[in-house]
């Protein structure tokens, strides 16, 4: 139902249109979209809000078969050998390393070498 319609009005918490939700939802409200469905003929008012929050680990953003870029110096033969043995492929243009993130994603001396892109 929702996928149907077209949301023609995307708000941040303390624009117009936010504030009873602000009020009723406070510090966990992200954000509000007015939707409309042309077959009711109706406006609809959704809120984004933050049912749960914990902690996580934030290395487990990647899927085993993104490519990951990883930084290994030029005098870490070791590990230039454990990601070659893992499928990487060295870019001589970037200077990094390319690898599935599921072939290295056990070896913490390796992930926490992943760069951000």
């Amino acid at each position: 139902m929702l996928k149907d319609m077209k949301a023609h009005s995307h708000l941040k918490p303390g624009q117009k249109g936010t504030r009873r939700l602000v009020e009723q939802f406070g510090e966990r409200l992200l954000c509000v979209r007015y939707r409309y469905d042309e077959i009711r003929q109706v406006r609809i008012k959704t809120a984004e809000i933050i049912v749960d929050e914990r902690p996580c680990n934030p290395n487990m953003r990647h899927r085993d078969r993104d490519i990951v870029a990883v930084m290994v110096p030029f005098t870490k033969i070791a590990l230039r050998d454990k990601l070659k043995a893992a499928g990487g492929r060295w870019n001589p243009e970037e200077k990094i390393w390319r690898v599935q993130f599921g072939a290295i994603r056990n070896d913490a001396e390796l992930v926490e070498r992943i760069l951000n892109e």
